[in-house]
C-alpha cells in the first residue's frame, strides 16, 4: 500500500507540515509504505495553458514534473497538505495541481482507461491549517484539492483541517488534533486494505 505525503507548505517543520508527518506515521504503524514529496525541492514551472498535452497526455514543459507524474499514479493513497494562503493552497501545491493538466487530458480528453472507471482506484486526503477562524477559509482549498483528486482517480475521502494556527509550532497546542491525524493515517491504509 504506497502512501504519498506531498509537503504543500514552504515552511519546513510549519504546522501542516507536522500534521502530514503524524498522519504518514499513522499510516506507517498500519503498514503503509510511506513516500514524502517536498515540493519545494523541486522545480515546477506553472502551467502554461498550451494544450499541447491534447495531442498525447504528456506536458511538453521539461522540469522536475517529470519525476513526480509517476509517483502520482503509483501511489494508492495520496495526501496532500498545505497551508492556506489566500483561502487557497501554496503557490508550490497550486503548480503541481495545475501540471496535472496532463493527466486531465489523458483522462476527459484522450479517454486514457488507466485514470477512468476501469483504471487504478486511489484516496485522497486533504490537511491544511489556516491562520484566521473565518467560517469560509478552508472551501477554496477543499475545491482544488477534490478536483486534483478527480484527475487521478482517486476517490476524495476527507480533510483533517484547523482554524488560527498561525505560528510555527501552534500545533503543538494542539495535541488531540495531532492525534487525529495520527489516527486518520491508519484509517486511510485500513480502508484501501480492505478493498483490495
Amino acid at each position: 500500500m504506497k502512501v504519498l505525503g506531498i509537503f504543500g507548505s514552504p515552511r519546513k517543520g510549519g504546522n501542516t507540515d507536522l500534521l502530514l508527518e503524524e498522519t504518514l506515521k499513522g499510516a506507517e504503524a498500519e503498514g503503509g509504505e510511506i513516500e514524502r514529496l517536498r515540493l519545494t525541492d523541486y522545480n515546477i514551472v506553472p502551467c502554461k495553458e498550451c494544450l499541447a498535452c491534447y495531442k498525447d497526455g504528456n506536458c511538453i514543459v521539461l522540469d522536475d514534473m517529470a519525476k513526480i507524474y509517476p509517483r502520482l499514479l503509483e501511489a494508492d493513497i495520496i495526501i496532500l497538505a498545505s497551508p492556506i494562503f489566500f483561502y487557497g493552497v501554496t503557490a508550490w501545491a497550486k503548480a503541481l495541481i495545475d501540471r496535472c493538466q496532463a493527466l486531465w487530458a489523458r483522462k476527459y480528453h484522450l479517454k486514457d482507461p488507466s485514470l477512468g472507471k476501469e483504471g487504478r482506484k486511489r484516496r485522497g486526503f486533504f490537511i491544511s491549517a489556516g491562520g484566521t477562524k473565518g467560517q469560509k477559509v478552508f472551501e477554496g482549498a477543499i475545491l482544488t484539492a477534490k478536483y486534483f483528486f478527480d484527475v487521478l482517480n482517486a476517490e476524495y475521502v476527507g480533510e483533517l483541517v484547523i482554524r488560527e494556527v498561525d505560528l510555527k509550532g501552534d500545533i503543538l497546542k494542539h495535541p488531540e488534533t495531532l492525534r487525529q491525524a495520527f489516527e486518520a493515517g491508519k484509517r486511510l491504509v485500513s480502508a484501501a486494505k480492505k478493498e483490495e
